[in-house]
């Protein structure tokens, strides 16, 4: 089932009596069952209404047996179990809870009309192998909320500045990305925050985002990295002494300078292999716009070349870390050799 359809169901009154939640993003995960409690509940019911559970800690034996039981001083009961054992994909079905998983299939026959259950799966991927997870996929009772491409964020991010009646640029989200990342509890904060400032009607553009929102590590250090492929030294030792006076730690530097590089040189080997963006992401932990901007920016290096890098910063992190040399000065002198050793 999709989210939209579910949420127009429960807005118009109708419940299902089991939703599955799964997939990586937890933002739209949570808000689902937002909007499904501010339905189901005024304020002053929901301390009465809802009931968690835990699969880690709680058998699914006993939550099925709160469903069945019925409600004190409210019309309905929620009973909200988060999950990593039970329908998850890889999750593991011995442990220190035993759960029969038949009981709840029972239930399913004949579920109870004043409950709603819903599993809150943390994984990407529910057991399609489990008799129950069949069973509730035939009931369409699965929801799965994968993680948004970039361009859907952007769209996101526009329209969530728009319900607040501001207008935000396509570059001023692409730069909320590039500085909050794919996290969208962690967008919302930054859009909200510029709203309030632009004010009802106002217009977001790149430049108040720039100067409303904080540059990250990462972010310069991918700068950084940029510099070091057009062997532009001088930005590059710039950008570092810049990090310095923000009291980065030299080897923490380092390391995100070889995380770098290191992702754009496993990019160039799955790119020979003819991996899509999306299997790139899966395969290396990333989100797919993090993927995307590594990629644009691992054109400018020859594998050679990535190689080289990735040794030497080896070699100097152990030089640092054995006090062979001053961490502050190591890494300046390393960046101002690239220049006077191009092939490096």
């Amino acid at each position: 089932m999709d989210a939209k359809e579910a949420i127009k169901e429960i807005k118009g009154g109708r419940f299902r009596p089991i939703y599955v939640l799964y997939g990586k993003d937890r933002y739209r995960l949570q808000q689902f069952v937002d909007v499904l409690t501010e339905s189901m509940f005024k304020a002053e019911e929901r301390e009465l209404g809802i009931v968690k559970f835990d699969t880690a800690e709680t058998s699914i034996d006993e939550a099925v047996l709160e469903a069945e039981t019925l409600p004190f001083f409210v019309e309905r009961k929620l009973i909200l179990i988060r999950d990593a054992t039970v329908l998850a994909a890889g999750g593991k079905e011995g442990g220190k809870v035993e759960h029969r998983p038949d009981r709840l299939l029972q239930y399913i026959e004949n579920p109870s009309e004043s409950s709603v259950i819903v599993f809150a799966v943390h994984a990407e991927k529910l057991d399609e192998r489990r008799k129950l997870v069949k069973t509730l996929k035939d009931r369409n009772s699965l929801i799965p909320f994968p993680e948004l491409d970039a361009a859907q964020l952007k769209q996101w991010m526009i329209k969530r500045a728009a319900d607040q009646k501001r207008t935000l640029t396509v570059e001023a989200a692409e730069l909320l990305l590039i500085r909050a990342g794919a996290n969208m509890q962690q967008l919302a904060q930054e859009v909200d925050k510029l709203c309030l400032h632009a004010g009802e009607g106002g217009s977001i553009d790149v430049e108040q985002a720039g100067l409303l929102t904080a540059a990250t590590v990462e972010e310069d250090v991918f700068a950084l990295v940029d510099a070091i492929a057009e062997l532009r030294i001088d930005r590059a030792v710039r950008l570092y002494r810049e990090l310095l006076v923000r009291r980065e730690e030299p080897i923490k530097i380092a390391a995100l300078i070889a995380r770098q590089l290191r992702i754009m040189l496993q990019i160039k080997e799955l790119e020979q292999h003819q991996y899509s963006p999306q299997q790139m992401a899966g395969q290396l932990g990333l989100h797919p716009y993090a993927v995307k901007l590594a990629a644009e920016k691992s054109r400018k290096f020859q594998v050679a070349r990535l190689g080289k890098l990735l040794a030497s910063l080896a070699e100097l992190d152990y030089r640092m870390k054995t006090g062979m040399i001053d961490k502050t000065l190591g890494l300046e002198l390393y960046l101002l050799s690239l220049g006077m050793n191009k092939g490096a």
